[in-house]
């Protein structure tokens, strides 16, 4: 934990809003980022592995702990909203969809046993919504970064991140893997994160010096806590069942094409994507190791084929971005659709000066070809969860 001179952010409308709320200053500031995932699309869940980074983007709690054991909540998103409710009695849903991730990340500690206090809190977030980034992990590692300081828990970082995704499993009902709460805790700078989510083991991947991580949010309408997403959990479970093995994690292509006749055929289709996916992030840990363009965008083509016609989560928009981009950039970039799909965004891993070919490309052909605006996002590569006293 380190420490923010007042005098640095005291002239912040977002440290003159608590003020103005509260009538009081705040005594610490959680702040945790949004990610990207450059390779490995529910491959979390099955306990294999992915390669997500943090990015710039990170949601921000400035915070103070109360006397007494009510959590007051406002973000600077939603003006005239408030979030209240007391940690000493039972934390149920609320009517508020953002309050809830605060009440998810209480209800998850407190099950754990922790003695939690009341907090008054200022949420605010320059994670894009609804755009496959990962606004939800960020507020959650944030909350719990919170809890963990004030609350003196001594908690690791990794430990935060499990109980953020059983806030979102338990309490959201959102059947994620841990990989988004992972890198928000845990990310390194200028790094990307080998996780594997069997073991939680972790390894820093340096991300070239030359290399330029691109976003684009097909702003495609799309909510990720619905039938579509937890019902390819169940077929990988299943499949994983019928091969007789705890998780995907454990399956490669010669048992699953033994029993391809007991499965499904969204079950099979759905090993096929996880065992073939956790392949392509050990080969992609390579790739970035010897800086191989070339073997990156053949990896990242064949996920978002894969992500298409296997896990069949890509929409129409997304597979047109990456069509866009992947043309713009003639062999010089690779491109895939990241996060959960059924719409959000895309990633494109190219040099610097691909990117204006990017931009330019989405800005003339995509709103002509779906009727939507695009955001281009040109990120770098942040670091994890850190809660700094302010003095």
């Amino acid at each position: 934990m380190g420490k923010i001179m007042t005098k640095k952010i005291q002239d912040s409308i977002f440290y003159k809003t608590f003020v103005d709320i509260y009538a009081s200053y705040p005594a610490a500031l959680s702040n945790a980022p949004g990610r990207v995932n450059l390779i490995g699309e529910f491959t979390d869940y099955n306990n294999g592995f992915v390669l997500p980074c943090a990015l710039q983007y990170s949601t921000r709690i400035l915070f103070k702990k109360r006397s007494d054991t009510m959590i007051n909540v406002y973000s600077t998103h939603y003006p005239g909203e408030a979030e209240k409710f007391d940690v000493s009695q039972e934390i149920v849903p609320g009517d508020s969809q953002w309050g809830n991730y605060i009440r998810a990340v209480a209800f998850v500690f407190k099950r754990e046993g922790f003695l939690l206090h009341g907090f008054d809190m200022l949420i605010d977030s320059d994670v894009p919504q609804g755009s496959g980034l990962s606004s939800s992990a960020a507020l959650e590692v944030s909350v719990g970064g919170m809890f963990n300081y004030a609350c003196e828990l001594g908690l690791s970082p990794a430990k935060i991140a499990v109980l953020g995704q059983s806030a979102e499993n338990d309490f959201i009902d959102c059947q994620c893997g841990v990989m988004d709460q992972m890198i928000s805790a845990c990310g390194i700078k200028g790094h990307a994160m080998l996780l594997d989510c069997e073991s939680l083991e972790t390894r820093a991947v340096a991300i070239p010096d030359d290399l330029a991580i691109v976003i684009v949010n097909s702003n495609y309408p799309r909510r990720l806590v619905d039938s579509e997403y937890n019902q390819r959990r169940i077929d990988c479970e299943q499949a994983a069942r019928k091969m007789q093995v705890s998780t995907l994690r454990a399956a490669d292509m010669v048992k699953l094409n033994t029993v391809k006749d007991s499965l499904s055929l969204n079950e099979y289709k759905r090993a096929h994507h996880v065992i073939s996916e956790n392949q392509r992030v050990l080969d992609a840990v390579d790739a970035l190791k010897n800086n191989d363009m070339a073997v990156l965008r053949e990896l990242m083509s064949a996920s978002h084929y894969s992500l298409k016609y296997d896990f069949e989560v890509t929409v129409p928009a997304t597979d047109g971005l990456v069509k866009i981009c992947a043309t713009a950039l003639q062999g010089r970039g690779a491109v895939r659709m990241t996060g959960g799909g059924f719409g959000g965004a895309i990633v494109c891993l190219c040099r610097t000066d691909d990117i204006a070919s990017i931009t330019n490309a989405v800005e003339a052909e995509y709103e002509k070809q779906f009727n939507l605006v695009a955001n281009v996002y040109v990120c770098t590569v942040g670091e994890g969860l850190k809660v700094t006293e302010i003095v």
